[in-house]
């Protein structure tokens, strides 16, 4: 979403931007004008019954079943404003690729899983789709507290507080209820945002697979506040021991973040999500649309080679234990 005129009115209490659409400021929450209110859209859309995850709905590509978890789809036209996708990244990996890709996945799976996965596994699925994510842009004032070696004299600690602020551009955040987090994060760092083209072109040239669909955003902008909130505290700890905080060794780094002036773009981003059967039950895994390399997913254990382990390991401390008895007795 661009910056200039959807973006040129600023939240009354602490001046972050609104964007078209917004019905409150997506940093302190206030409410909206009345002026910014998003004007309705009458779409309908297929939700899950079970995940909850809504998909774009077109008569030529009916679904009756959820393209990422399988369940049965409803067909549903909510009362609310649905927000789009403004710029969507094209596929980069053909379909046949991401079977191959999940072929070689269960091979890197260690020792711990079924030796013939690759071999005995059935895909039952494959579907194309387009989640759903933004792309932010913000600035957070961090404020730490921190335990270092600096200025510790007699003590091997002295403690440290102070405020900074952090920079974030492009980052990729999850709006997706049909993945989850964790399935986000290990697709999101190797998409090429770069690539973005505007959402309109989607039917103007060929960007993916014909019968991929277009997960919708359920969520305002607002909703990514606490997930982006989580993750820049996870990094700025990082950031801070290199550099911010004074000292070479740390400990008991706390921080709080206050976000500022958070911009967003909706973006849409390509996957496989394949269903296969190994042994009666089902799985699933996710294959990065840009790059086959970047797979994550569920996958069975070979719970015959935990309990070998475990045997093992016990028999071992057995003989440990009896040598140390024995050489204590002679």
């Amino acid at each position: 979403m661009g910056t200039s005129g959807a973006m040129a009115r600023c939240c009354a209490r602490c001046q972050g931007p609104l964007e078209q659409g917004d019905l409150r400021c997506a940093v302190c929450g206030l409410a909206a004008p009345l002026d910014r209110a998003p004007a309705p859209q009458l779409v309908q859309v297929l939700r899950c019954t079970e995940c909850g995850a809504a998909v774009s709905y077109s008569a030529e590509a009916q679904a009756p079943k959820c393209r990422f978890c399988g369940a049965v789809t409803r067909l549903e036209q909510p009362v609310d404003p649905v927000d789009q996708a403004d710029w969507l990244l094209p596929f980069g990996v053909a379909p046949e690729q991401a079977d191959q890709a999940l072929r070689q996945w269960m091979a890197t799976l260690g020792f711990f899983r079924p030796s013939d996965l690759g071999r005995a596994a059935t895909v039952e699925g494959l579907h194309a789709i387009w989640w759903a994510g933004w792309i932010v842009n913000v600035d957070a004032l961090v404020s730490w507290t921190a335990d270092s070696n600096a200025g510790a004299h007699r003590s091997p600690w002295a403690p440290h507080a102070g405020q900074t602020e952090l920079p974030f551009r492009g980052l990729l955040v999850s709006a997706s209820r049909g993945l989850s987090l964790e399935e986000a994060r290990e697709l999101a760092p190797s998409f090429r945002l770069d690539r973005m083209v505007p959402a309109a072109h989607r039917t103007e040239q060929q960007l993916g697979p014909a019968d991929a669909v277009l997960e919708q955003f359920d969520a305002q902008r607002s909703a990514a506040r606490k997930v982006l909130s989580e993750r820049i505290a996870a990094t700025a700890e990082d950031a801070l021991q290199r550099g911010v905080i004074p000292g070479s060794t740390f400990r008991h780094v706390r921080v709080a973040v206050l976000l500022r002036a958070l911009e967003t773009r909706r973006v849409a981003l390509p996957s496989y999500v394949l269903a296969y059967r190994y042994k009666g039950r089902s799985y699933r895994a996710v294959v990065h649309g840009q790059d086959a390399s970047r797979v994550t997913g569920s996958a069975p254990i070979a719970w015959g080679k935990v309990a070998l382990v475990i045997a093992v390991v016990i028999a071992l401390v057995v003989i440990v234990v009896a040598a140390v008895v024995l050489a204590r007795a002679g």
